[in-house]
C-alpha cells in the first residue's frame, strides 16, 4: 500500500496540476471559450476510451509494462506543454494525457483490492481515496495561481510528478504474483449497481465543480464552495471505508443518496437569486454534497469489488472508473442544457433529482461473488 500511494499521489499530482491550468495555456495561446472547453473534453474521452482496454492490456502485456506506461504518458505530455501554447497541441497532449490516467485510474482500484485481503479492503480504499484527494485539494485551486504568480512553467514540471512514479509502480509490479487471466466473461450485470450509484452522486458533484463559479456572485465565496466540498469528499472517502469494514457498505449508501439530493436542494435554494448568493447555504450544501461525493466513492468501490470474484477485479475498476468520469461529464452536459434555459437552481433540483432515481438501487441488496 505505500507503495500504491507514492504511486497515485504523483500520478494525480500531475493529472490534478493541469486540469484548470491547461484550458488557461490554451486561452494564452488564443484559443476562445469554446476552444478551452475541448481541452479536458478531450482528456476525459481518451480517459473513458483507455479504460475500456487496460483490463486486456494487464491479461496480455502484465502489471510492469502497463504501469510504467501509464506514467510515462501521463507525465511527458505535461513537460511538453511548455513547448507551445497552441490549441491543436494542446490538445493532442490531452489526448495523450487522457491515455495515461485511463492506466492510472483502473490499475489504482484494482491494486488495492489484489493487494487487501476483503476484510480490510473499505480501509485501503479509504486511504487510497485520499492519495487521490489530496493532490486535487491542494491543485484544482492552487494551480492557477501558481501559473498567474510564479509562471506557467512551475505547472508544467509538477505535470511531471508522474515520472517519478514509475519507480513505485516498478517496485509495485515485482511484488505482485497474479496477473489477470482471460476466463469466463465478467459479471457486467453484477457491476451496473455500483456503477450506476456511483453514476448519480458524480453527476450532482461534477455539475458543482463545474458552474460553481458561475453560480455564485463572489469569487471568494466560490473558492471556499469548492475548497469546503473537496476537504469534506477526502475527509469521508478515507473514514467511511473503516466503518464499511466494520458494518458492510450497505446500511451507509441509501441514506447517503438521500444526502445528495438534500445537498442540491440546500444549493438550489442558495442560488436562486443570481446577484446575491446566500452564502450561509452554500456552503452548508457544498459541505453535504461533498460529504457523499466522497463517501459513496469509498462505498460503490467496496460493492463492485463484492459483485465479482479475483480474476474481474480489473474489469470491475474499469467499469466503476467509467460510471465516475461518465457521471462527472453529464453533470457538466445536463446541468448546462437545464441552466440555459431555465435557471442554475432549476438546474441544482433536476441533478438532485437525478441522483435521486438511483435510490431504488441503493435499497436493493446485491448478491456476493464467490472468492477466488
Amino acid at each position: 500500500m505505500p507503495l500504491l500511494i507514492a504511486m497515485t499521489v504523483l500520478g494525480f499530482s500531475g493529472y490534478a496540476a493541469l486540469l484548470p491550468v491547461a484550458p488557461l495555456w490554451a486561452v494564452h495561446g488564443g484559443a476562445g471559450a469554446g476552444g478551452a472547453g475541448l481541452v479536458n473534453g478531450v482528456l476525459m474521452l481518451f480517459t473513458v476510451l483507455t479504460q475500456l482496454v487496460v483490463p486486456g492490456a494487464l491479461r496480455r502485456f502484465g502489471w510492469a509494462p502497463v504501469l510504467v506506461a501509464g506514467m510515462l504518458l501521463l507525465g511527458l505530455p505535461g513537460l511538453a506543454h511548455v513547448l507551445t501554447d497552441a490549441l491543436g497541441p494542446t490538445l493532442v497532449l490531452s489526448a495523450v494525457r487522457g491515455l495515461g490516467f485511463g492506466v492510472l485510474t483502473v490499475t489504482g482500484s484494482a491494486l488495492v483490492a489484489e493487494l487487501v485481503e476483503p476484510a480490510r479492503r473499505g480501509q485501503a480504499i479509504g486511504a487510497y481515496g485520499l492519495a487521490i484527494a489530496g493532490p486535487q485539494v491542494l491543485l484544482l485551486a492552487g494551480a492557477p495561481w501558481i501559473a498567474e504568480r510564479l509562471g506557467f512553467w512551475v505547472v508544467f514540471v509538477v505535470a511531471g510528478l508522474p515520472l517519478v512514479g514509475v519507480v513505485p509502480a516498478l517496485a509495485l509490479a515485482r511484488m505482485l504474483d497474479h496477473v489477470p487471466e482471460e476466463q469466463e466473461r465478467a459479471p457486467y450485470l453484477r457491476l451496473l449497481r455500483p456503477m450506476v450509484l456511483l453514476l448519480g452522486v458524480t453527476l450532482a458533484g461534477g455539475a458543482l465543480i463545474t458552474f460553481m463559479a458561475q453560480m455564485s456572485s463572489s469569487a471568494t465565496l466560490t473558492v471556499l464552495a469548492l475548497l469546503l466540498m473537496s476537504v469534506t469528499a477526502a475527509l469521508t472517502r478515507w473514514r467511511v471505508g473503516s466503518l464499511a469494514d466494520r458494518f458492510g457498505p450497505q446500511p451507509f449508501i441509501w441514506p447517503l443518496v438521500l444526502v445528495t439530493a438534500a445537498g442540491m436542494a440546500i444549493i438550489a435554494w442558495a442560488v436562486r437569486d443570481p446577484a446575491q448568493t446566500d452564502g450561509p447555504a452554500l456552503l452548508l450544501g457544498a459541505a453535504v454534497v461533498g460529504a457523499s461525493y466522497g463517501a459513496l466513492q469509498n462505498l460503490t468501490l467496496v460493492v463492485a469489488f463484492a459483485s465479482v470474484s479475483r480474476p474481474h477485479y480489473g474489469p470491475a475498476s474499469a467499469v466503476w472508473n467509467i460510471g465516475f468520469d461518465a457521471g462527472t461529464g453529464l453533470g457538466s452536459v445536463v446541468v448546462g442544457l437545464v441552466a440555459a434555459g431555465t435557471s442554475f437552481s432549476t438546474a441544482m433540483l433536476v441533478a438532485g433529482a437525478l441522483s435521486l432515481l438511483t435510490l431504488p438501487l441503493a435499497l436493493r441488496r446485491p448478491r456476493r461473488a464467490p472468492v477466488i
